[in-house]
């Protein structure tokens, strides 16, 4: 079992409430109905992932425009390496590419997925 700040639960409710267009399509049009569990806005370590997969040890993280500015990418990536440190592989998804390349994502998840399941 991977360790989290209690008093994260209460912030990840809430995030689950109140999902980015980009989380809500991603979840309502793939990993909700996924054939392996996805949990999402799951609190890890000191975090919040947006969405997490025990069995394949994934953690996917959707990116806004925000996140590509120098300060924020050296928290991404300091965040990166901190929830790698529990073993836990984490895909950098941007936003536009759930709007433009929706299948592809898709695709790209899955074939991470089933890969990690036959190791």
């Amino acid at each position: 079992m991977i360790p989290y700040k209690h008093s994260n639960v209460t912030l990840a409710r809430n995030l689950r409430k109140n999902m980015t267009p980009w989380e809500r399509k991603l979840w309502y049009e793939f990993l909700r109905d996924y054939p392996v569990r996805f949990q999402r806005q799951k609190p890890i370590g000191s975090y919040i992932v947006d969405f997490y997969c025990a069995k394949a040890r994934l953690v996917i993280e959707l990116d806004g425009s925000q996140h590509y500015n120098e300060h924020k990418c050296l928290k991404d990536k300091i965040r990166t390496e901190k929830l790698e440190g529990f073993e836990l592989t984490v895909i950098r998804i941007p936003n536009n590419e759930i709007d433009e390349n929706f299948a592809g994502v898709c695709e790209y998840i899955d074939d991470y997925v089933k890969g990690s399941l036959c190791k």
